[in-house]
């Protein structure tokens, strides 16, 4: 009987040794991580770019909405007060 539950515990103990092994050799290492880090980085910062380039477009056009909605009330304003000041 103790012979039979040596060789399991040493079937086991070769399981344990094997498997931890497999995992050993699935590593991509350092390079390899360092490698996807700096693509990762560099989809995130043309990310950031492109949402900045839509976010100043969109400011821009407000910008220019709203100059062109002050100008146009300025310049009825002018007209309301060129009509009151007029010689009749």
């Amino acid at each position: 009987m103790r012979s039979l539950s040596q060789r399991i515990l040493y079937f086991l103990l070769l399981l344990t040794l094997l498997g931890s092994w497999a995992l050993a050799q699935n590593d991509q290492g350092a390079g390899q991580d360092m490698k996807d880090a700096g693509h990762a980085t560099k989809s995130a910062a043309k990310d950031v770019g492109h949402a900045t380039k839509k976010t100043a477009k969109k400011a821009g056009h407000g910008v220019k909405k709203g100059t062109h909605k002050a100008a146009h009330k300025t310049a009825r304003g002018a007209s309301k007060v060129e009509d009151k000041t007029a010689p009749q």
